[in-house]
């Protein structure tokens, strides 16, 4: 049986002006995304398009978040740029708007059903960054990853679209979205244990309260030095554990997903695996600067992801867990 695709693009093809927003937000995507290009370029040009004005607006939401400005400043600036999303929502952004992100992106909601209430999520979490919260458990945390992360995985699958073929369940389609959600909770958990030392550094905790009490860490990771007593690596392990869970549960998504989408989403998710298992072989080595993996190592598993080899193991082991 063939497969079908749910959420496709509408084929009306981008205007002259259209396409001068996109290549602004492909250049935005291509300077700033560390990881997120990699995975991106394996799509389709009207999909890459999508991505790239997503990015865009989510960098700029994030710039405001960690920027030098005062926190009443950046409350103002997040209110307008939620206005802004609602302009784009109500559909009254021209295609001759001086905002390139917002024509970019205002064509990609006409085009794919991206429900765009994760943006106005996203800003809510920057907004908790600005107030700077703390976490107190695990669950709390969760409030923060869903709306920073899990927000932008749920965004990305109205751009990709699910696939339906005769092994696929319709129960299990449906859950296509809360698979999207805890991926990005997964490498939004990986971002955190890598960032910990530059966001100590900001003044922001994220681990929650519970887990550094647990591991001795209470103190922060303000310096490469600890505590007498701390267990860092077994707080890294502990909450590697956590991401790898997520990870899991998470790839479940890579089935549901025609064979470009399923491999942007498989290389982006495997360069923070590969990055996770690194920061497990050698934990202190987050207190010393930020851990990356090199291009050539980003680029194999960008390959990897194209040949389909992830998303086929992954559809193996849910059959595994039907049967």
């Amino acid at each position: 049986m063939s497969p079908t695709v749910e959420g496709s693009a509408h084929t009306s093809a981008p205007s002259p002006a259209v396409l001068a927003a996109y290549s602004y937000c492909e250049a935005v995507t291509g300077s700033q995304a560390r990881n997120f290009a990699y995975g991106i370029r394996l799509l389709p040009s009207d999909k890459r398009q999508a991505m790239s004005a997503l990015y865009a607006f989510s960098r700029r939401v994030d710039d405001i978040g960690d920027g030098t400005l005062a926190p009443e400043a950046k409350f103002a600036r997040l209110e307008e740029t939620r206005s802004l999303l609602g302009r784009i929502r109500a559909e009254e952004i021209d295609e001759d708007d001086t905002d390139p992100v917002a024509v970019a992106l205002a064509h990609a909601a006409r085009r794919f059903p991206i429900p765009l209430g994760g943006l106005d999520e996203l800003i809510d979490g920057v907004l908790m960054d600005v107030r700077g919260e703390t976490y107190e458990t695990w669950d709390d945390l969760k409030v923060y990853c869903r709306c920073v992360a899990g927000a932008i995985g749920r965004l990305s699958l109205g751009v990709f679209g699910t696939v339906h073929t005769g092994g696929l369940g319709a129960a299990d389609a449906a859950r296509a979205g809360d698979y999207a959600d805890t991926l990005g909770l997964a490498l939004q958990l990986t971002n955190i244990l890598r960032d910990v030392r530059e966001d100590a550094g900001n003044g922001r905790t994220y681990l929650p309260s519970e887990d550094l009490a647990k591991f001795g860490c209470s103190d922060g990771f303000g310096s490469e030095r600890l505590p007498a007593g701390a267990d860092f690596a077994g707080l890294v392990h502990h909450e590697v554990r956590r991401a790898r869970a997520l990870f899991v549960e998470g790839y479940r998504l890579l089935p549901m997903l025609d064979r470009r989408s399923g491999a942007c989403v498989a290389a982006m998710a495997g360069i923070y695996r590969r990055l996770l298992d690194r920061i497990e072989r050698e934990p202190e080595a987050v207190l010393r600067g930020r851990v990356s993996l090199p291009p050539h190592e980003k680029a194999y598993v960008a390959v990897r992801g194209l040949s389909g080899l992830d998303a086929r193991t992954i559809s193996r082991q849910s059959t595994r867990r039907r049967s």
